[in-house]
């Protein structure tokens, strides 16, 4: 297996993590020191199993990720991905979120294993004074289906 298809198959098992509500399996993706720059506050963080349980209590049902638009480089024991990601599902307060965001996960190779040492997730927002998060976009290749 490349190293290319490994991060791959790492991204996938991420996923499959956050449609399980796996906790574990998504703190696994990660190397321990990660550092991460989440949608949610603080602006810099770790990963945490307590967080990311606490984070997957308040959806009810799957939380379904999709990426478009990828890009990922390897060189040696390094790696960067970019993506438009797509976060989707019911959450406990009945409220149905469909978001599309901006991720950079770099990764590094650990022991043989690639892990994702880190995780930069953003929005844009409005311009206009309002300074509201545009949750409301979507890619190119989805026109016409809005969140």
């Amino acid at each position: 297996m490349t190293d290319q298809d490994a991060i791959l198959v790492l991204c996938q098992r991420l996923g499959k993590a956050h449609r399980d509500k796996d906790a574990q399996g998504i703190v696994d993706c990660y190397a321990p020191d990660a550092v991460i720059y989440s949608l949610a506050p603080p602006l810099k963080d770790k990963i945490d199993l307590k967080g990311t349980e606490a984070w997957l209590g308040t959806w009810d049902g799957p939380v379904l990720l999709d990426a478009d638009d990828v890009d990922l480089v390897v060189a040696d024991d390094l790696a960067w991905m970019t993506a438009l990601n797509r976060i989707r599902g019911t959450k406990t307060d009945g409220s149905e979120e469909d978001i599309w965001f901006r991720t950079t996960l770099c990764f590094r190779k650990i022991g043989g294993e690639w892990r994702i040492v880190h995780d930069h997730a953003s929005t844009p927002f409005y311009m206009d004074g309002s300074l509201k998060a545009a949750v409301d976009l979507s890619p190119p290749s989805h026109a016409g289906l809005q969140p």
